[in-house]
């Protein structure tokens, strides 16, 4: 049975017993603090289960795509080295909220395996909760009817708290499940060993595929469990793994969800699937790989430094080290592989062109990463002495992602070592100061006031009468802060890429600042550094009036700029992320080629008349999803929508959009782009303001014209107009600095003569070391490259300049050919100058702040061409071999 086929059974059987088809949540989190991805199928009804919001609908169903790469659930290190784990995975999912529980969810369960996918009832196991004294939880009994019903006794397992009690996170819903376990294997093995003693043992042909989760408890960060009003039950049910049972195979990997990439891949690299079990590792990681990249950026994530960017970034380079250890890839391969997970997913076609741009560029620069890398164990290689340090093993996997297994091998061919320990403490320190960065350690909340709903305000009130219903205390890196919530709210939340409301509650006898709003799923949090001394008592909520009308100027005009960009680039922009502050507004977008000068003018005029048409706000507030797309409303990148939404309108300007807005667009003021630029491949970025901030840069641009002008006038030089006589200045600058030039050229070329003259042969290389007396660094990189065209000829120059100094290193082209590098040179004797550096292999510079380090550094160049060894090659084995998914 095909794949797709098998996605509308699931959902079609669960739709007859009446769940509600409801569509899947983006892979990337916006706005919940505790999760960067989707995780399981039941993040997006957390609200649900922990009582903040009613249920829509008491059954539902969906298939939901879920990445698992980080923490707690964390598949990662089991990628491609088995047949069943996998970084993005489909999940199918069905609920109850507050509506059936235990015994139905089982039946059904039962009913879709054994009567729709007709699966052997001799192969099913399920695993129940066994209890716990540590919890004082019982024995799952009820579970234990219900399957006694419908399978035999001896395929029931009582199972451990580890295995069978299932918990969103250290706190939070949780509550005891029941796991279904298929034995996959042929009849041969089942008949020499009992399933049975197989489930749980990480068998790979005996595996989970169905967990159905009784959610009848809510943790506290204390440990104790409470009782929830309600009792739900969120199944998830392994798409792929069912898959393969279905289209009896052995293997995940062996699916139409994965072997047309795999067969892909083994067609661009040459190698045969099937052949080697490393290459074999290698394929199967990059197909899963792939599609954890392609549906995160689809779900409006790019690769980047920081957070889930981080993450999609490091699968990107896992991927691309297989590729590069494996598989002999030496150049882009992975957007090659976008064409065929086309063939099944449509949705990836709008994104198509986007997804090729930026996996090529990071591919691109990740693989000159990876041969910087090659550089710099050379120079560890060629400067040690029998061993370098772990820190120096520690750089190279930090910096250059090289795996320590690699690392290892290539050092060993060369009989050089390093110390294990140094390299691991390293790596656990880093650790310990990523976690201490991020740690935020939230206690549990004090309830003052039972309220299950909180309103939100502000799109009309900026000052409230409220209480506060409950607050916690909330510690990161040592400082102490509170989240409190308020019965109702005037305060705007952080959402939209607008930043939240700031202000301040008070009483008759206190004031406590407001720093910042957020929302945390669907409940609003205002960040304070104090407590209010008598908390239960009531208090005026006041947003500051002045920072919310800045930002909601900057936030209307983000929607003026949405639209000139569609009308003036072309219907292809979509907007990628945007970021609104009282200060300036930033849009990013997709792009291929810079905006020009004309077409900022353009984009600029376009704003600026619909600000002096002073339009007015149409607020759609409750309008059915279906009648907003009709009506042409923007839908934003990798945003999940409700079935109700709220439209903002300025003319022919729609977007869906829950910020807040001015209510004519006359107040926003005047609207200038003040930057424009590149952010990664495909997606440009757009600085701009708006208000007092552009009266304030008119005001500089004018200061800066009256002091140019007022310079001018002090210069003999001839022309009309203060422009005019800029473009005479500038000519005159340029006849002399010609003129100059030749002078130096003359001076440099009688230099190069007599410096030759006086060259040491060392190792067979001639060499030469020059402190110069004068000049600045352009005048030092002019003199280098008069050596460039000798032959066998190594020149060191240096200048002190300014308590600095600076060095240049020279090879000849036929030094070059014999494997000498003038970038691997600068980074040793850079050292002695206190500085750093870097070039080409030709050519290459460092700065330094220790002058006095000059004549060391050109010892350390005469011990470096010394003790060079001109046969020395990185054996192409230990480019390609070992690497253990652990280093990564």
């Amino acid at each position: 049975m095909q794949s797709n086929k098998l996605r509308e059974l699931f959902i079609d059987f669960f739709n007859s017993k009446n769940h509600e088809i409801v569509s899947a949540s983006p892979v990337v989190i916006k706005d919940d603090p505790t999760l960067m991805f989707t995780n399981a199928g039941m993040n997006q009804f957390k609200d649900i289960f922990l009582g903040i919001k009613p249920p829509k609908y008491t059954r539902v169903v969906n298939s939901q795509r879920c990445l698992r790469v980080s923490g707690k659930h964390n598949d990662l290190e089991q990628v491609g080295h088995d047949s069943y784990h996998h970084t993005l995975f489909e999940m199918l999912g069905s609920w109850s909220f507050g509506d059936y529980f235990k015994e139905e969810a089982i039946k059904f369960s039962w009913e879709f395996l054994t009567k729709i996918c007709k699966l052997d009832k001799d192969r099913l196991y399920v695993t129940i909760f066994e209890g716990s004294k540590d919890e004082n939880l019982d024995k799952d009994i009820d579970s234990y009817q219900a399957w006694s019903q419908l399978i035999s006794e001896d395929r029931i397992i009582f199972s451990s708290k580890a295995d069978n009690f299932w918990e969103m996170g250290d706190s939070g819903p949780c509550g005891p499940c029941s796991e279904i376990h298929y034995d996959n294997r042929v009849n041969a093995e089942r008949k020499n060993i009992d399933g049975k003693s197989l489930v749980n043992t990480d068998h790979d042909q005996v595996i989970e595929i169905w967990n159905l989760v009784f959610i009848q408890y809510n943790r506290y960060t204390t440990g104790k469990l409470k009782a929830l009003k309600d009792k739900h039950v969120d199944t998830g049910m392994g798409f792929e793994r069912l898959a393969m049972i279905m289209q009896g195979v052995n293997s995940n990997y062996e699916t139409d969800i994965f072997l047309p990439i795999i067969n892909k891949i083994a067609e661009i690299s040459s190698i045969k699937y099937g052949d080697k079990s490393k290459q074999d590792i290698a394929m199967r990681v990059i197909s899963d790989h792939i599609r954890a990249i392609v549906f995160s950026i689809i779900d409006g994530q790019l690769p980047s430094n920081v957070k889930a960017g981080y993450v999609i970034r490091r699968i990107l380079r896992r991927a691309i080290r297989y590729g590069y250890n494996f598989l002999n890839f030496r150049t882009p391969f992975l957007y090659k592989l976008i064409p065929v997970l086309e063939l099944q997913f449509s949705e990836i076609t709008s994104h198509k062109e986007l997804l090729v741009k930026v996996i090529k560029e990071e591919e691109e620069s990740f693989l000159r990463t990876l041969e910087g890398g090659l550089k710099r164990i050379k120079d560890l290689i060629i400067n040690s002495k029998g061993s370098i340090s772990g820190e120096d093993v520690f750089e190279l996997y930090d910096t250059y992602g090289f795996p320590v297994d690699l690392t290892s091998l290539i050092l060993s061919e060369n009989q050089i070592n390093f110390n294990m320990n140094d390299f691991n403490k390293a790596l656990k320190e880093q650790r310990k100061r990523s976690k201490k960065a991020s740690k935020l350690v939230a206690e549990d909340w004090v309830v003052l006031h039972d309220e299950e709903h909180q309103e939100f305000v502000g799109y009309n009130n900026l000052k409230v009468d409220v209480k506060i219903t409950k607050y916690r205390k909330v510690i990161s890196n040592q400082d102490q802060k509170y989240h409190l919530v308020f019965n109702v709210t005037p305060f705007y939340p952080e959402g939209g890429g607008q930043v939240g409301d700031i202000g301040f509650i008070s009483n008759q006898t206190e004031k406590i600042k407001i720093l910042d709003t957020k929302k945390e799923n669907k409940l609003i949090i205002h960040l304070t550094e104090n407590l209010p001394s008598q908390i239960s008592k009531n208090f005026t909520a006041s947003v500051d009036i002045e920072h919310r009308k800045q930002c909601s100027r900057n936030h209307s005009a983000t929607h003026l700029l949405h639209q000139s960009l569609l009308n003036i680039l072309g219907d292809h922009i979509s907007q990628r992320g945007s970021l609104v502050d009282s200060k300036n507004l930033r849009f990013d977008f997709s792009h291929f080629s810079k905006i020009t000068d004309q077409e900022i003018k353009k984009i600029e005029l376009f704003i600026n008349l619909k600000i002096l048409a002073n339009i007015q706000l149409e607020e759609h507030n409750n309008l059915p999803l279906s009648k907003a797309q009709k009506l042409g409303a923007i839908m934003l990148f990798g945003e999940k929508y409700e079935d109700v939404v709220r439209m903002i309108q300025f003319g022919d300007s729609k977007e869906l959009c829950g910020g807040t807005h001015v209510s004519f667009t006359g107040e926003i003021g005047l609207f200038k782009i003040i930057s424009e630029g590149s952010v990664s491949s495909g997606i440009r970025r757009i600085h701009a303001i708006t208000g007092n901030a552009t009266l304030e840069y008119l005001e500089i641009l004018q200061q800066f014209k009256f002091k140019t002008e007022k310079m001018i006038s002090k210069i003999s030089v001839t022309g009309k107009s203060t422009m005019e006589k800029l473009q005479n200045v500038v000519l005159e600058n340029k006849y002399l600095n010609k003129k100059i030039k030749l002078l130096k050229d003359e001076k440099y070329s009688y230099l190069k003569s007599d410096y030759l003259q006086k060259t040491d042969l060392i190792n067979g290389v001639r060499f030469l070391a020059i402190e110069l007396d004068d000049g600045d660094s352009e005048d030092i990189k002019q003199f280098a490259f008069m050596f460039k065209n000798e032959e066998n000829l190594v020149v060191i120059l240096a200048l002190k300049k300014d308590n600095k100094a600076l060095l240049n290193v020279v090879f000849t082209d036929d030094l070059i050919k014999k494997g000498l590098d003038a970038s691997s040179l600068i980074n040793v004797i850079s050292k002695d100058i206190r500085g750093g550096g870097g070039g080409q292999k030709h050519y290459a510079t460092a700065g330094g702040k220790n002058v006095d380090g000059i004549s060391l550094a050109f010892e350390n160049a005469r011990k470096y061409i010394s003790n060079y060894k001109f046969d020395y090659i990185i054996s192409k084995r230990a480019i390609q071999n070992v690497f253990r998914t652990s280093d990564y």
